[in-house]
């Protein structure tokens, strides 16, 4: 990489950890990127989720505040995103990209609903069944499910956790965000490991995007836990919205 490439990577890395901490979809900023200077799809992708990491881990410290209390969930839910982010590496080595090609636009539309309507759906839910603090037997398995996706591709995982989490469980959606910060740094870390013993990332990009995706972070999550809830919603599916557009464009 000349100079000039390498400010590129560097830039998108900064603004793909600001979008993953407030929202989602820092991938949609990076890969695209990496992919236009050159870097096979699987390289890219693999590089990709080994600098985001770090970012994930100063997106999570962040939103610390919002994630006390959540000690039980973090703990089962970072279980089942630990499972899927390696079922999701192995799927990522063994599998061509052109398989999630369909699924993946139909579940970020998904979330975009669920976060449209969180606010009834969760009305509707305390008023049929009993509170489930921790979002009933089936929530854990589309953790998993977004662990898969997340280990395979990563990009817009965060809006698909907002949108199971937050249409599960009846908490403020800052909360909830915390969680899905927590679990993405659980995914994008467990990846980073299984890439790095198991493929061959590029290490210029790696240490690039991880320097981008930390101040990134740090400045997303200053700037995420200070929008009100209708604000963050809104910009959750503006977001999810466009990345369905840039999927579908690819």
């Amino acid at each position: 990489m000349n100079w000039w490439e390498a400010l590129a990577v560097l830039g998108a890395g900064i603004g793909a950890g600001g979008i993953n901490a407030v929202v989602g979809s820092g991938t949609l900023l990076t890969f695209p990127v990496l992919l236009a200077l050159g870097f096979p799809p699987v390289v890219a992708t693999v590089s990709n989720s080994v600098g985001l990491a770090p970012g994930s881990l100063t997106g999570a410290i962040g939103y610390r505040r919002e994630l006390a209390g959540q000690r039980t969930r973090l703990l089962r839910f970072g279980a089942m995103s630990f499972l899927g982010a390696i079922t999701g590496g192995v799927l990522l080595l063994n599998l061509p990209e052109r398989v999630f090609a369909v699924v993946v636009p139909v579940l970020i539309l998904l979330a975009c609903v669920l976060i449209v309507f969180q606010p009834r759906i969760n009305a509707w839910l305390r008023a049929r069944r009993p509170a489930r603090p921790n979002g009933g037997p089936l929530l854990p398995f589309g953790i998993y499910g977004a662990g898969v996706y997340g280990g395979y591709f990563a990009a817009a995982q965060g809006i698909i956790l907002i949108g199971l989490i937050g249409s599960s469980l009846d908490e403020e959606l800052q909360r909830v965000n915390a969680l899905k910060n927590a679990l993405t740094f659980v995914v994008n870390s467990t990846a980073a490991v299984f890439y790095i013993l198991f493929a061959t990332p590029s290490w210029p990009v790696v240490c690039l995007i991880a320097v981008g995706s930390v101040v990134g972070g740090y400045l997303g999550a200053r700037f995420g836990r200070r929008l009100k809830p209708v604000a963050l919603r809104v910009l959750v599916v503006v977001i999810g919205l466009t990345a369905v557009v840039q999927l579908l464009l690819r």
